[in-house]
């Protein structure tokens, strides 16, 4: 069966029916009046997730949809029937949007759910409605109302509780059909998993969950390299996310640092919340000699990152139980202890030996910003003081100053009593 997970459709709902304009014709009934019925409702157009499809396969061929109209209303008091709702079935994560606005009407992420996208039309009333005492013969009745129409593109997120990331030929569909049922196309050149699978993994005590194997992405996918984006959005659902180092790998470029930097990149390009979404990293292909060979300095590299690394062979079966505890550990109690590592105490020697150097630097920036402050108060003393001394210079002779006119004036005084006392002594 094609895999298809992005359609674009047209739906209509349908018109309401028109009410009647009738009269009561009968013998022996004279002037009868009127008995025009109403029209029915038009269907609506409604959405159901069914957990039966995994695909919208349906839907690239045939793209219009139309709900049926109501019935006109009739004589003898007979109203129209009302059409039933259009029912269009789809597979359970479904993100149904507008392709006009691109307003997300509904995701239908539950078995059964239902979402009304177009409502039908209401019927119209017959003249008998608006019989009166003084309008006893209306000859007029209302119209049925018209159903609504969209134009939608459906988006198809598959729902896992994890999902496997990595470079094409890394695994992934290996290790799939090793912990589940799933039966994907393995073979052993680039990009042979050509749509996303879904497998059912039974864990320890009866608990289980569901894993999704999506295509490789490689360096570039944002500008459309590979298959590009198109089947990021089937893991974005997921809690947990495997990312499948490929330690055999050869060729110009390929190191399993560096393929685990550029994948993480494009996930940062395509949504930062899926960047952020717990990572559970694997070394596989370790059958290989050559791939053993990289295991230690790969682990070294991680450690400092603080990342653990899960070392497997999905040929043989190798840590499989190992990488599936920590994936399950992190599914349904959500810790992630077993996915950290402390870093290495050289790393964090490196680390205060830096914090060090930073607090060195500032500190002789101060002391000579102090030093170069202080002689300039000492040269701005120094210039004081002279000051000080000139103007205790300038005291002695301003005292000498007072005594020669203490003493000018002096003997004038002297000299006026002198006089004054034989003026008296005449007097007498």
């Amino acid at each position: 069966m094609k895999f298809v997970d992005e359609v674009r459709i047209y739906v209509k709902a349908g018109d309401g029916g028109n009410g009647a304009v009738a009269f009561r014709r009968e013998k022996y009934v004279d002037r009868g009046g009127p008995n025009g019925g109403d029209g029915g409702d038009g269907g609506s157009v409604v959405f159901e997730a069914d957990p039966q499809l995994t695909t919208l396969l349906d839907y690239r061929y045939q793209q219009h949809h139309r709900a049926r109209n109501g019935e006109n209303g009739m004589g003898s008091d007979c109203n129209g029937r009302s059409s039933e709702d259009l029912v269009l079935k789809v597979p359970v994560g479904t993100l149904i949007r507008d392709a006009d606005t691109e307003e997300v009407l509904a995701d239908l992420n539950t078995a059964g759910e239902r979402m009304v996208v177009c409502k039908g039309g209401r019927g119209g009333l017959g003249n008998m409605n608006f019989a009166t005492s003084t309008r006893q013969t209306p000859r007029f009745a209302q119209d049925g109302t018209k159903g609504e129409e969209r134009t939608l593109r459906l988006e198809l997120k598959l729902l896992a509780d994890v999902g496997l990331l990595g470079f094409p030929n890394a695994g992934k569909s290996t290790l799939i059909s090793i912990v589940s049922r799933a039966r994907p196309k393995i073979a052993d050149y680039p990009f042979t998993t050509l749509v996303p699978n879904l497998g059912l993994v039974q864990y320890k005590d009866g608990l289980s969950f569901v894993m999704a194997d999506i295509p490789g992405i490689i360096e570039g996918a944002s500008e459309g390299v590979g298959l590009g984006h198109q089947f990021l959005r089937h893991v974005e659902r997921c809690k947990v996310l495997i990312h499948l180092l490929d330690m055999g790998a050869e060729g110009e470029g390929r190191e399993p640092l560096r393929d685990f930097d550029v994948l993480n990149e494009e996930l940062r390009k395509y949504s930062e919340e899926l960047s952020r979404k717990p990572q559970v990293v694997a070394a596989n292909k370790l059958d290989l000699p050559h791939a053993q060979e990289r295991l230690g300095p790969l682990t070294e590299e991680m450690r400092e990152r603080g990342i653990a690394v899960f070392p497997v062979s999905c040929a043989t079966g190798l840590g499989m139980q190992q990488l599936l505890d920590a994936v399950a550990e992190v599914l349904f109690t959500g810790r992630t202890d077993k996915l950290r590592v402390e870093p290495p105490p050289k790393a964090r020697e490196k680390k205060a030996p830096a914090k060090k150097a930073a607090a060195a630097k500032k500190t002789p920036t101060k002391k000579a910003t102090a030093t170069k402050k202080t002689p300039a108060k000492k040269a701005a003393v120094v210039k004081k003081a002279p000051a000080r001394k000139a103007a205790a210079k300038k005291a002695p002779a301003r005292k000498a100053a007072a005594k020669r006119v203490a003493t000018k004036k002096a003997p004038a005084r002297r000299a006026a009593v002198k006089k004054a006392a034989p003026k008296r002594a005449r007097r007498s």
